[in-house]
């Protein structure tokens, strides 16, 4: 396992984030699943895309909402969810 505070060398951040957007996107795309929180994190997700450092942002935007997507992943007993989430936290918060 790779110190992420000794060398971030060797860290994949981008698939490590989409592995969470993946499972993340199950929910709150379905407009049955989805709540006025989750919409308004989509388009503050859209912003950070577009932003000059889009990797660090959409980072900073799942690391401030970590907390959330991990109920929403305990919610649904996404054991898939839960472990792609643990590793983006671990590797890359």
């Amino acid at each position: 396992m790779t110190d992420r505070y000794v060398s971030f060398s060797g860290i994949d951040f981008d698939a490590n984030m989409q592995a969470v957007l993946g499972h993340l996107h199950r929910y709150i795309d379905d407009p049955k699943l989805t709540n006025p929180f989750w919409e308004r994190f989509k388009q503050r997700f859209v912003k950070a895309e577009a932003a000059d450092v889009p990797v660090a942002d959409r980072l900073l935007l799942l690391h401030s909402h970590v907390y959330y997507i991990a109920e929403l992943f305990e919610d649904h007993d996404d054991e898939a969810a839960l472990a792609a989430l643990e590793k983006l936290e671990r590797e890359c918060f």
